[in-house]
């Protein structure tokens, strides 16, 4: 369900790219809407109730969705702003690449990895372990983000926007099935 939540402002913008554009009618005016506009409007709105909902009923909002919040305004307010739909396909990137500066950063200038500071209190791993994942996550999340450009600038829009729904979410569970068949190797389960 947590997955699904995550990645339910991309859904929406898959959603509102295959059937949001078209010609609006505003004051008497008509408005032609490209499909990756409307998109980016409907992802900006889905990310803003996404952190707000996540506020209102936790009183405490993720890093990971803040980040995202952050880059999908900025980048998408650029997308709609100046008209060019190259921005919006860089927020993937931007996300992933600012990822992977976190848990560089974390390993590098503290004396856990962030993955072990959010996993130490469920499950016991050998540190050479807790380094194989982060390392692993840190790849990850640069490998999604040159897939991310590769795609985005070497094929279609259209291409792109399935990419950016099917692709990403399909590397993602795939990337995290191969982690979990790995920690099943080394966990040990912290008693409560």
């Amino acid at each position: 369900m947590k997955l699904f939540f995550d990645f339910l402002p991309i859904v929406l913008f898959f959603v509102a790219y295959k059937f949001g554009g078209g010609e609006y009618h505003f004051n008497g005016q008509i408005y032609q809407v490209e499909g990756i506009y409307a998109a980016t409007v409907v992802m900006i709105i889905a990310t803003l109730f996404q952190v707000s909902y996540t506020w209102l009923r936790h009183r405490t909002v993720e890093r990971a969705h803040l980040i995202t919040l952050i880059l999908v305004v900025l980048l998408g307010g650029l997308t709609l702003w100046l008209q060019n739909p190259d921005f919006i396909k860089w927020k993937p990137t931007a996300v992933n690449w600012l990822f992977a500066l976190v848990f560089i950063g974390a390993y590098l200038f503290t004396d856990k990895s962030l993955l072990e500071r959010m996993m130490a209190q469920h499950i016991q791993l050998p540190n050479k372990v807790w380094s194989r994942l982060n390392l692993a996550w840190i790849l990850f999340f640069v490998g999604s983000g040159v897939a991310n450009l590769y795609v985005a600038f070497n094929f279609d829009e259209a291409t792109w926007v399935n990419f950016k729904l099917f692709g990403m979410l399909g590397l993602t569970i795939l990337f995290v099935i191969a982690q979990s068949v790995y920690l099943a190797r080394h966990a040990v389960e912290v008693s409560k």
